[in-house]
């Protein structure tokens, strides 16, 4: 894999056919899902955090 396919964004759909991609692509995009996954909940707890200070500001 060259430097300019490390830096490709994945591009994968929700619902999308896999029968094209390979063994190896599917990992990647299952490696990359759990990267994204653990960054959402992270900036889910944030918000979460930071709604809790502000209900606690005003009560």
């Amino acid at each position: 894999m060259d430097e300019e396919e490390a830096k490709k964004p994945l591009q994968f759909l929700i619902g999308q056919d896999l029968s094209d991609l390979s063994v190896e692509e599917i990992n990647e995009t299952i490696h990359e899902l759990k990267q994204e996954i653990t960054r959402l909940e992270e900036a889910a707890n944030q918000k979460s955090s930071h709604l809790s200070a502000a209900e606690a500001l005003f009560k």
